[in-house]
């Protein structure tokens, strides 16, 4: 463990506290003061948040249950996984499955990420006559068959699947993340 410099701490205007910890001897770069930055976590109060996300491991073994569930009830269907930002990790379009749900199912996905909840209850509201909601930006996939994937109340990600009905499409996304056993 280094001693501090003679610089204080330095705040670089984020929610992140550093501290200048000397390098050891001979380990300076020329022309670089031999300081380097390290996390302050001894500070009371302070924490870091930690955030689980999607791998490629994870993203894989959705991929492969919601497959499963589709060709065991011998639907053609597009499957598409998205992270906690909407950005497509995944798609495969079944065979037979109609060109269009490869447009649909990312589209679902994302806005269920997106919204943190799932893609049918921006159907529901728009069903239920606030059509004003169509408008809403970067919402393409309002139709059922977008599921969030949930970790300890955050999102992510979400599972999008389009090609039948969409109660069964919500089915087949709820199959996949069921894989992850959370």
């Amino acid at each position: 463990m280094g001693v501090q410099a003679e610089r204080p701490n330095w705040r670089c205007g984020m929610a992140c506290d550093f501290v200048w910890i000397p390098l050891p001897a001979g380990g300076a770069i020329a022309g670089v003061p031999p300081v380097i930055l390290a996390p302050l976590s001894t500070e009371p109060g302070f924490s870091m948040k930690n955030k689980a996300f999607l791998e490629l491991t994870d993203v894989k073994a959705i991929a492969a249950a919601a497959e499963a569930e589709a060709l065991k009830n011998h639907w053609a269907v597009s499957i598409a996984v998205v992270d906690d930002g909407g950005h497509l990790l995944w798609l495969q379009r079944l065979d037979g499955a109609a060109p269009i749900s490869a447009h649909i199912a990312p589209a679902k996905a994302n806005t269920a990420a997106l919204g943190r909840r799932e893609s049918k209850v921006y159907e529901d509201v728009i069903n239920g006559g606030r059509v004003s909601f169509l408008s809403a930006p970067d919402l393409k996939g309002m139709l059922e068959g977008g599921v969030p994937i949930l970790k300890d109340g955050q999102c992510l990600g979400a599972v999008g699947v389009s090609g039948v009905k969409s109660t069964e499409d919500a089915q087949i996304a709820r199959a996949g993340i069921a894989a992850l056993g959370l």
